[in-house]
């Protein structure tokens, strides 16, 4: 199911950028990228969903932690910021119009997407995952950390170079 989605946000990728003229090698190397962290991000997150689905249904709450940093583990955030951080990454590649705050604003659109899919799919997919604030609130350090990153290569003579073959513009 992901190997789809990953070729499909390549072709999207591809198509954009030699629709407008900027497809170079650089720029189709961000288009996979982005492809293979969708598809991995959505195989961690979303996957398993079980078919053995119990015969009762658990309550709602059962699927939710919406009380931050109460029992969430350092090794969680950890992991989510890193995770995260290529999303502030890709995003100011692939859109290097944007703000920060906008591109924050994607990443906080990203994680939410991921958080409710998990929700749902949980109760009534037979899904393998909680939806946690908290991972909503790492997620979103993380993708900060990623357009912080780009900030400070941005400002070496040699990286604002090289970034600029990357970006989208």
């Amino acid at each position: 199911m992901v190997v789809p989605l990953a070729a499909g946000v390549v072709v999207a990728g591809v198509w954009h950028l030699r629709r407008r003229g900027l497809l170079t090698v650089p720029r189709a190397a961000v288009a996979l990228a982005m492809a293979v962290y969708v598809a991995g991000v959505v195989a961690n997150t979303v996957f398993p969903i079980y078919t053995d689905k119990p015969a009762s249904s658990p309550r709602w709450s059962d699927f939710v932690s919406v009380t931050p940093l109460a029992g969430y583990e350092v090794v969680d955030a950890v992991t989510n910021v890193v995770v995260f951080v290529p999303v502030g990454l890709l995003v100011s590649l692939a859109v290097p119009r944007w703000s920060r705050a906008r591109a924050l604003a994607a990443a906080v659109a990203v994680s939410l997407s991921i958080e409710v899919t998990q929700y749902v799919t949980a109760h009534l997919l037979g899904g393998g995952h909680v939806a946690d604030v908290n991972d909503l609130i790492f997620n979103v350090v993380g993708a900060a950390v990623g357009l912080l990153l780009l900030v400070v290569v941005a400002h070496v003579p040699l990286g604002a170079r090289g970034l600029e073959r990357f970006r989208w513009a």
